[in-house]
């Protein structure tokens, strides 16, 4: 007789269905798992034996397989632990079989039958939703799981609560849902004194999802302003919220099984290496731009990042996924996010500054942003320049308009454009349109294409920038709540793009 059990192995965001098949046969004692095992899974019959042992079970002096189906998948994780554990039980007749093979398991056993929390406990309760099956799961990770209507989610604290629960002793009751958290930005555009060209760019960037990269003396307040744009964001709907927190329920980020409705901020350091931002590494982990999925990658010191790095960024700029190809794994990642650049002109930061001089002007900071190449520059809708700030500017009292108030104007343009779009499910901001669907919504009247098409011809822009171009102004039309792209509109996208410093 063979006893089944059910749990998942981790592919990218996809949890894909493993069948944990458990034989005990007559033979020499032995206890051996098969089906493409990594270390972590093999190790567990040494800790599935502890735990029994601590709950006075005895392994029958017999041969006991496991074998973990599809055989070609390969498995890595503690998780295997606990489907182990109830395949076993089941074959011992400790546990009903029915009960066992009705079950999606996850969890890692310590040695006296406690259950740790594991990762990826939301991707597996969308698995086992779409098996019709439960989700049994350690109590520490129950609570993100239950965010999945669609099946019932059992949380257990020990391997004993688990046998208690099957054999109808003590059933536990079923997982609650976590908070909801939305934490509010403490940093208001206002505390930035100065710079209201800069923050209309933020503002016409968060209404549209468009990379933005500033550039401009230290000191300036290029990062001063990327910090403040989270508090500009509106907050993640529903269906970006389950795509976001299902990453970072493989990163272990949820907080107590809470789904965040704010938008991912990621700042990675210019010394980051190609994996933490794109993916890679042991199972092929998602980067920085899947964490900043729906959210902002923020990326400081810009040329500064490793050539290799900044390359890889300009496929899924385009895309909004990456593919991490790997010789035993090829996974792919969702990285639909806004990138936000800042840089210094030159490598001393003051080539722009008229009171210090630079010997090596203008070589020095066509050197340095050259770093940058001419492809990525492209792909950045807005470019502006970020002069400093001058000291007597500092005494004046907060100008422009506070983030609530930018925020409200923010979230009027993405519901305009979530209404655009509702028979598109693919296409949610500005940013993602393309095609013929691009030219329904963006093309200007005739003042507007006229000054677009002189505007090509004399800069010599490439078909991308075109478009581009386009999207940033039917933006802006959203913001003033237009029907209809205006030459005062394309003006001002064009205004963002065509910079004497900033042009690539």
């Amino acid at each position: 007789m063979v006893a089944r059990a059910h749990t998942v192995a981790f592919q990218g965001v996809d949890a894909r269905p493993v069948e944990v098949q458990c034989a005990v046969s007559p033979g020499l004692p032995a206890f051996s798992i098969v089906g493409l095992p990594d270390k972590a899974v093999s190790e567990a019959r040494d800790r599935v034996r502890s735990a029994l042992s601590a709950m006075a079970i005895a392994l029958p002096s017999k041969r006991i397989t496991i074998n973990l189906s599809p055989a070609d998948l390969p498995k890595e994780g503690s998780h295997f632990d606990l489907p182990i554990a109830v395949a076993l039980l089941s074959a011992l007749e400790i546990i009903p079989a029915d009960a066992a093979e009705s079950t999606v398991a996850l969890g890692e056993l310590s040695l006296d039958g406690s259950l740790v929390p594991v990762v990826g406990a939301l991707p597996a309760a969308m698995t086992a939703a779409s098996d019709d099956r439960m989700l049994l799961c350690p109590r520490a990770s129950s609570a993100e799981a239950a965010w999945v209507d669609a099946t019932q989610v059992i949380g257990a604290g020990s391997l004993g609560d688990v046998v208690r629960h099957f054999s109808g002793q003590s059933p536990l009751p079923a997982a609650q849902p976590g908070e909801v958290n939305l934490t509010p930005s403490a940093r208001d555009l206002r505390d930035v004194k100065g710079q209201e060209r800069a923050k209309r760019a933020l503002e016409i960037a968060a209404a549209g999802r468009h990379h933005l990269i500033m550039i401009g003396t230290p000191g300036s307040g290029k990062s001063m302003l990327a910090a403040r744009l989270p508090g500009i964001l509106p907050p993640l709907t529903a269906v970006e919220a389950l795509e976001t927190s299902m990453i970072q329920s493989l990163c272990g980020l949820l907080d107590e099984g809470g789904i965040n409705r704010t938008r991912p901020f990621r700042e990675p350091h210019h010394t980051a290496s190609m994996a933490a931002i794109v993916g890679g590494g042991k199972g092929a982990k998602p980067g920085e731009i899947s964490l900043a999925h729906n959210g902002v990658l923020f990326m400081d010191e810009f040329p500064e990042f490793p050539r290799t790095v900044l390359e890889t960024l300009r496929q899924p700029i385009e895309t909004g996924e990456v593919m991490v190809a790997r010789a035993n794994a090829h996974v792919k990642y969702p990285c639909r996010f806004m990138l936000v650049a800042a840089a210094n002109p030159c490598k001393c930061g003051y080539l722009t500054d008229p009171s210090r001089a630079c010997s090596r002007a203008p070589g020095c900071g066509e050197d340095y942003l050259n770093r940058i190449s001419g492809p990525l520059m492209d792909r950045f809708d807005l470019r502006i320049e970020v002069p400093p700030v001058e000291f007597t500017d500092l005494d004046l009292p907060p100008s422009g308009d506070s983030s609530a108030t930018v925020a409200e104007r923010v979230q009027n343009a993405r519901a305009i454009q979530a209404n655009r779009f509702q028979e598109t499910p693919h296409l949610r901001q500005n940013a993602d349109a393309e095609g013929k669907v691009l030219e329904e919504i963006a093309t200007p009247d005739a003042e507007g294409k006229e000054l677009l098409l002189k505007a090509a011809d004399r800069f010599g822009l490439s078909a991308r920038a075109f478009h581009r171009i386009l999207r940033v102004a039917r933006t802006i039309a959203d913001l003033e709540r237009s029907a209809n792209v205006h030459r005062s509109h394309v003006a001002e996208a064009l205004s963002f793009r065509i910079s004497a410093r900033v042009m690539a």
